[in-house]
C-alpha cells in the first residue's frame, strides 16, 4: 500500500555536536551543511582529529550529518575488552542489549525499541550492517568483532538509507580496509576466570594496485556460573575465525573489494539461573534439595547437563566503486550463511519430581540470505546533492526443533513426550531509495528522502507431537500449513538544518519508519498464530543543537525525540499447562520520547573529559490484548530492555615519559535506573537501578605496543542482564561477564 508522506514544519531545536570519548568512544548528536571528507581523513580519531562517518553513505564529518551518531574506535574498544555488540551496548547511551541462551535469543535495542522474538518471520527493528551488508537475523549480529575499525550507532528510523529493518536505528559496523604499506599486529589479552584473547593481522600492497589484509581470532572464556550437575564453569565462550580483504585499483577510477570472513562460536550460557521462587513452595524446596538459593546474584545452577549452543557465521562480499568524474557508483553483492544449532535444559534443574516437569531441546537453524545493492552519489558541495539506488534481497530460514519433556506421578510412574517441530520462511524484498540535500544558501538546507519497499514473505510450519492433548511445553501436533502475504509501503525522511554561526547548527527532522509484515513460526506455533502480522510503523520527530567552543577543547550537542509506532511486533508470554509459552503478536501502538545531551572537553593535549546522558520516556500508549486472552491494562506501562535513565562518562589522561613512552590513565563510570525485562510487567523482572566503574592505566610506545591493565566493576555490583519466567515457575536471570569484578592485562605489538 503506498502511503504519502505529509509535508511537515518543522521546528528548530538544540544540539551540540560532540568529540571524542576517552580514546576513542565518541558521542554525537550532529547536523551540518554537507563538506566533503576524503575517505582517508582520520575516521574516528582518539585524539581530537574530524571524526568521520559513513552514515549518508559518503564519507563525510560527524558534525555534518543530520543523525544522532554515536561513533566507537576499535582499537579502544579492543584494549578495554569491548568484543562485542553486548559490549558496546554498556557504553553508548540509548543502545541497549538483550541477553539470552542462544544467539537467536539476543537482541538490540534503539531508545527502548526492539523486537523480541525467536521467530525468523520477524526482523529487527534495528538494523545491524557490516561494510555495507544489511545482516537480516538478529542472531548473526552477535559476533565477535573481528579487525574493527569502529561502530557507528544511528539512533532513530534509518529505513530512507538502510531499509525495512532499521525502523528503530542502526549499528553501522565498519571494518579495517589494508594499509597502504606493510604492517602487522599481535593482541594477547588474559582476564580473571580464565578468559583469554588472541588476534594478529597482517595488512599491506601486494603491488601497486592491490592490497590485502588478513586477521585471525581465538577467544575463551569458562564462565562465571557453577553448574553443580557437571561440576564445570559455565555462562562462558569459545570463539575462533577470520577476516580478509583484497582491495584492487586496476584503474585509476575504479575499486573492486573482494572480503570474506568466518566466526565458530561456541557457548555454554544456561537457560536460566535463578534469581527467585516467589509463589512456588515446591521449587524453592527442589531447588534446596540440589543446592542451589535462588537471589539476585545467584550465580549456581544444578542442571543434567551444561547448555551449549554453536553457531556458524560467515560470509563474502564483493564491492565495486566506479568513479566517473565526480560521481560515484557502488556495488554490493554479498552472501551470508548462518547455522545454529543449540541444546538446552528446558527446566534448568537436575531432580525430578512430582508437579515439576524435566526436558531437554535440542534445535536447528539454517539461514541463508542474498543481497544486491546498487547506488549512485553525486558530487557534494553543489546546489543539490544526492544519493539514489535499488536494493534486492532474498533470505530463507529453516529450523528444526525438538523437546523432550518427563514427568513423574505418583507412584513413581514417569511419563516421557516428545514434539518436533518442522517451520520456516521465505523473505524477499525489493527498494528504490534516495535522499537529497538542497543548499538553499551557505547556511541552510533542507533534507528529502524517501524509499519505495516491496515485501513478500512465506511460511512452513508442521509439529509432530506423540500426545493428543499436550503436556506442559508441548502442544499437540499441528498439519503441515503454508502462508503467505505480500506489501508495497514505503519510509522517508525529511528535515532542515541552519548554521546560526561558524561553531553552531540547529536541524531539524521528520522519520517515517517501516518494519515489514511477520509470521509468528516457532515451536509451538498454533492455528491462531497462523495468519500474518501488519507491519510495524513509525513516525518521529527529532531537534537539536550541535557546536563547539574554545577552538574545539569544549564541544557538546543536546537533542530531542519524539517517536510514535504503530503495529509494534512483540512477543506476549501465555502459559500452556503451567508452562510459560510465548507469541508474536501486533501489540498496539507505542511511544519513546527523550533528551539526549553529550559533552566532551579537552583542556589539555593529556586529558581527555567526557558525559553522556539520555532520559527516554518510553511507553506503552494502547495495548492489544491477543484474542482469546484476558489481560491487565498495560496502557501507560514501560516497554521492556528500556530504562528511563543511562548515563555514561570517563577520562583519559595521558603523561609523558621520556620521547617515546607515555602513560594513560582512564576510568569510566555508567549508570541505568530501573528497567524491565518483561512485557508484561511481571513486578519481579524489574532490574533495579545500577551503576558500573570501570579503570586502566597503560604504557604506551606510540604507534608500536601497549600493555594496559585494567579492571572491570571496581565496586563489585551484582546486576542482570535479563530477567524472566522459570520453565516451571519462579524467576531467572541471565548473568553477565562484569557481574562481579575482575582484573586483566591487554598487551598490543604493532610491526
Amino acid at each position: 500500500m503506498n502511503r504519502i508522506f505529509s509535508t511537515l514544519t518543522l521546528l528548530g531545536g538544540t544540539a551540540l555536536a560532540t568529540g571524542v570519548f576517552g580514546a576513542g568512544i565518541a558521542h554525537a548528536q550532529a547536523a551540518n551543511a554537507p563538506e566533503q571528507v576524503a575517505p582517508n581523513d582520520a575516521a574516528s580519531s582518539p585524539t581530537g582529529g574530524d571524526i568521520v562517518v559513513t552514515a549518508r553513505f559518503r564519507s563525510e564529518k560527524l558534525q555534518n550529518v543530520p543523525i544522532a551518531i554515536s561513533v566507537v574506535n576499535g582499537d579502544t574498544a579492543e584494549s578495554r575488552n569491548l568484543n562485542t555488540i553486548q559490549d558496546i551496548a554498556a557504553t553508548v547511551p540509548t543502545l541497549d542489549f538483550r541477553n539470552g541462551a542462544s544467539n537467536k535469543d539476543r537482541n538490540i535495542f534503539i531508545r527502548g525499541i526492539g523486537t523480541i522474538t525467536t521467530s525468523p518471520g520477524v526482523e529487527s527493528s534495528v538494523s545491524t550492517v557490516v561494510d555495507g551488508v544489511v545482516l537480516v537475523r538478529p542472531g548473526q549480529a552477535t559476533f565477535d568483532l573481528v579487525d574493527l575499525e569502529r561502530i557507528e550507532v544511528l539512533r532513530g528510523p534509518q529505513g530512507t538509507l538502510f531499509g525495512k529493518n532499521a525502523s528503530a536505528g542502526v549499528v553501522n559496523i565498519i571494518t579495517k580496509a589494508p594499509s597502504d604499506h606493510q604492517t602487522g599486529v599481535i593482541d594477547l589479552g588474559y582476564y580473571q576466570g580464565n578468559e583469554e584473547r588472541l588476534r594478529a593481522g597482517l595488512s599491506g600492497p601486494i603491488n601497486d594496485w592491490l592490497g590485502y589484509s588478513i586477521s585471525g581470532l581465538y577467544g575463551k572464556f569458562d564462565g562465571n556460573v557453577r553448574n553443580l550437575g557437571t561440576g564445570d564453569e559455565v555462562n562462558g565462550y569459545e570463539r575462533w575465525g577470520g577476516r580478509g580483504k583484497l582491495v584492487a585499483k586496476p584503474t585509476s577510477n575504479l575499486t573492486i573489494t573482494l572480503a570474506g570472513d568466518y566466526l565458530h562460536n561456541k557457548d555454554t550460557t544456561p537457560t536460566g539461573v535463578y534469581s527467585s521462587t516467589a509463589g512456588s513452595a515446591p521449587l524453592a524446596g527442589l531447588l534446596a534439595l540440589e543446592g542451589v538459593t535462588a537471589s539476585a546474584d545467584n550465580r549456581i545452577v544444578n542442571t543434567n547437563f551444561d547448555t551449549h549452543v554453536f553457531d556458524d557465521n560467515y560470509g563474502g562480499a564483493v564491492t565495486a566503486e566506479w568513479r566517473p568524474g565526480d560521481y560515484t557508483v557502488t556495488s554490493i553483492t554479498a552472501y551470508r550463511q548462518w547455522k545454529n544449532y543449540q541444546t538446552q535444559d528446558w527446566d534448568q534443574r537436575s531432580l525430578l519430581a512430582i508437579g515439576v516437569p524435566q526436558g531437554v531441546d535440542n534445535g536447528h537453524v539454517s539461514f541463508d540470505q542474498f543481497s544486491q545493492e546498487l547506488r549512485l552519489a553525486s558530487p557534494q558541495g553543489r546546489l543539490i546533492d544526492y544519493v539514489v539506488g535499488a536494493y534486492y534481497l532474498h533470505a530463507n530460514t529453516d529450523e528444526r526443533y525438538q523437546r523432550t519433556v518427563t514427568q513423574l506421578f505418583a507412584g513413581n510412574t514417569t511419563q516421557t513426550n516428545t514434539g518436533i517441530a518442522y517451520y520456516g520462511t521465505k523473505a524477499d524484498n525489493l527498494a528504490l531509495f534516495g535522499e537529497a540535500n538542497l543548499h538553499a544558501t551557505d547556511k541552510l538546507t533542507f533534507i528529502l528522502g524517501g524509499r519505495l519497499i516491496y515485501d513478500k514473505l512465506s511460511y512452513y510450519d508442521q509439529r509432530n507431537s506423540d500426545t493428543a492433548t499436550g503436556v506442559a511445553g508441548i502442544r499437540p501436533s499441528i498439519g503441515f500449513n503454508t502462508g503467505s502475504t505480500d506489501r508495497v509501503d514505503g519510509s522517508g525522511r525529511v528535515g532542515v538544518q541552519y548554521k546560526v554561526v561558524p561553531q553552531a547548527t540547529i536541524y531539524a527532522t521528520y522519520s517515517r519508519g517501516y518494519k515489514g509484515p511477520a509470521y509468528n513460526a516457532f515451536f509451538n506455533m498454533q492455528v491462531f498464530d497462523q495468519h500474518a502480522l501488519a507491519p510495524e510503523t513509525s513516525n518521529s520527530y527529532e531537534v537539536g543543537l550541535k557546536g563547539s567552543a574554545l577552538n574545539g577543547q569544549i564541544s557538546g550537542s543536546i537533542a530531542g525525540y519524539w517517536t510514535d509506532i504503530s503495529g509494534y511486533q512483540a512477543n506476549y508470554q501465555d502459559s500452556f499447562l503451567g508452562a510459560p509459552v510465548t507469541r508474536l503478536i501486533n501489540a498496539g501502538s507505542v511511544r519513546t520520547r527523550g533528551i539526549e545531551v553529550d559533552l566532551a572537553a579537552r583542556p589539555s593535549s593529556q586529558l581527555t573529559l567526557n558525559f553522556a546522558g539520555v532520559y527516554s520516556n518510553a511507553r506503552i500508549k494502547h495495548f492489544l490484548c491477543p484474542a482469546a486472552t484476558v489481560c491487565p491494562d498495560y496502557d501507560g506501562d514501560t516497554l521492556p530492555f528500556a530504562p528511563d535513565w543511562k548515563l555514561s562518562g570517563g577520562g583519559a589522561y595521558r603523561i609523558p615519559v621520556g620521547d617515546a613512552l607515555g602513560v594513560e590513565l582512564q576510568s569510566d563510570w555508567t549508570f541505568r535506573s530501573d528497567t524491565q525485562f518483561s512485557l508484561t510487567q511481571t513486578p519481579g523482572t524489574i532490574q533495579p537501578s545500577y551503576g558500573i566503574w570501570n579503570a586502566s592505566i597503560a604504557l604506551l610506545s606510540e604507534g608500536k605496543w601497549e600493555v594496559r591493565g585494567l579492571v572491570k566493576n571496581l565496586l563489585n555490583t551484582h546486576y542482570s542482564d535479563g530477567l524472566g519466567s522459570g520453565t516451571a515457575a519462579g524467576l531467572v536471570r541471565f548473568v553477565p561477564r562484569d557481574d562481579d569484578r575482575y582484573f586483566g592485562v591487554n598487551a598490543r605489538y604493532n610491526f
